[in-house]
């Protein structure tokens, strides 16, 4: 007979047996209940890996952001009628004793060196008295202006800390950069500090302002808001690929459009800003002009890449090497040339003194043409405009010369034919004529008289185009004058043919 303490050894042994076998059905069950309630998702794994991307970029990138905060104090006027009204009323002192409202502006910055360079925007230091820059850590320090830049709107200011500074930004390669890839934009978008935000390279090479600025920006849908001026736009690497800058925007938020300027671009000016205090660029001492199909048939050029050259500098390189006005320029040594934008860019990277060969159509044929490039020169002339026969096919009215025409113009002619009034709707509109341009010749002819364009204009066929040179800023140009619309006559033929 078994014993209690014998049965109750028993008892635990297959008791222990339940108790595993149990524990085991128990975690099957657990298993299988736990499978059901958090199902594996097809791309969970890659969503998941994306997000440790932005996690580490944001980690990467926000210690060499700063916040950047302006001030510019208002300049004591003397006023016009207005102020000499109130002088005579509360004395001559009155104006003096009012305290101007000082202006104040807000944007980014990211820290580029170990000795302290931010790089930002051109418009965001504008005049400013006053530069003080926010850490990361949220201490604020004075800035010094190193340079400014205006045709790039690029800015680098400087930073010293008795601390060590705060993690320097990597500048990658933007030429790399791929339409479709992911960024990341960092700043103070309306003041918030840190602020991050996703998207992808929605388009390059983009110009917008249609002037004399170099632009090649890099468009994105990452939100940019005004703050964000300035601020870095990163790849998942965390590598600054642009400087954030502009937004197309109705609202001035978002709106699903922004631009950012190439860190190639940036990192060039940033340099000799820093080592310089100014930019130098590559001159080529021409005005050109992007090609229409219309304008390239009347030149018989097929197609509508290059750059017109509408005007030769009399003192600039090309006017040396032998250009002309009408040539066109296919090519700058292993560069075609697309577009106006990109023959500007490329010039202004070529170091002043070099030497370099350029294809040129000439007349319909090719040639080569070896040019020095030159220097650019710092002056940048501002746009003229004067006030007012009336020619309504062509849709403007000129006048002529005066004896206040040349300097008021800033040209060198002595007589010539101004242009005073476009219709908004007119042949001249299109052809992108405008108030204060000067009209050289028409369809060849040089005209300095409205009886000389009178004959000339009579001459012309709106219907095949009238090719215009004229003068805009100093600079010479091309403009075509087509009527491009089609009467029912017209119509007619057409649905018959």
């Amino acid at each position: 007979m078994r014993t209690p303490l014998s049965r109750l050894m028993n008892l635990s042994r297959n008791g222990r047996h339940a108790l595993v076998v149990a524990g085991s059905v128990f975690a099957l069950t657990s298993s299988l209940c736990s499978a059901q309630e958090s199902p594996i998702l097809p791309g969970s794994q890659l969503a998941q890996e994306l997000s440790e991307a932005f996690e580490h970029v944001a980690e990467t990138i926000t210690p060499s952001v700063v916040t950047i905060s302006t001030e510019t104090k208002s300049k004591k006027g003397k006023g016009g009628k207005g102020a000499d009204a109130l002088r005579d009323f509360f004395g001559e002192d009155f104006m003096d004793k009012m305290v101007p409202t000082p202006q104040r502006g807000l944007g980014t910055g990211v820290i580029v060196d170990e000795q302290g360079h931010i790089l930002t925007n051109n418009h965001v230091i504008g005049e400013a008295d006053e530069v003080n820059v926010r850490l990361n850590s949220e201490k604020t320090v004075k800035a010094k202006v190193v340079g400014v830049d205006p045709r790039t709107d690029l800015a680098v200011i400087k930073i010293k800390v008795k601390e060590s500074l705060p993690k320097v930004a990597k500048l990658g390669d933007s030429d790399k950069l791929k339409i479709g890839e992911w960024v990341v934009a960092a700043g103070a978008s309306f003041g918030l500090d840190n602020t991050i935000t996703a998207g992808i390279v929605s388009a390059k090479g983009r110009a917008i302002s249609g002037g004399g600025q170099y632009e090649d920006f890099i468009q994105t849908d990452a939100a940019i808001n005004p703050g964000n001026s300035g601020g870095p736009l990163v790849n998942l690497k965390g590598e600054v690929i642009g400087i954030n800058t502009a937004i197309v925007s109705k609202s001035g938020g978002y709106m699903g459009i922004g631009f950012a300027i190439p860190v190639n671009m940036a990192r060039q000016v940033m340099d000799s800003l820093i080592s310089k205090g100014k930019v130098t660029r590559g001159w080529l001492g021409v005005g050109i002009q992007n090609l229409s199909e219309d304008l390239s048939a009347s030149f018989k050029f097929d197609g509508t890449e290059g750059a017109l050259v509408g005007h030769v500098d009399p003192k600039g390189p090309a006017k040396t090497a032998g250009f002309r006005q009408g040539d066109i320029i296919t090519q700058l040594g292993k560069d075609k040339i697309k577009n106006v934008n990109q023959l500007r860019n490329l010039v202004a990277a070529i170091k002043p003194g070099t030497s370099v060969p350029l294809s040129v159509i000439r007349n319909g044929k090719s040639i080569s043409i070896p040019v020095e490039i030159g220097e650019l020169p710092s002056q940048v002339d501002e746009p003229v405009t004067t006030p007012s026969g009336e020619n309504e096919e062509l849709g403007l009215t000129l006048e002529e010369f005066d004896e206040g025409s040349a300097r008021k113009l800033k040209t060198s002619r002595s007589k010539g034919l101004v242009v005073t009034e476009v219709d908004p709707q007119g042949l001249a509109a299109k052809a992108d004529l405008q108030p204060g341009d000067v009209l050289v010749s028409i369809n060849d002819t040089e005209v300095s008289t409205l009886a000389e364009f009178k004959a000339a204009a009579e001459k012309g066929d709106a219907k095949k185009g009238i090719l215009l040179v004229v003068e805009s800023r100093g600079m010479e140009r091309f403009a075509l004058l087509k009527d491009n619309s089609t009467s029912d006559e017209d119509a007619t033929e057409e649905e018959e043919d």
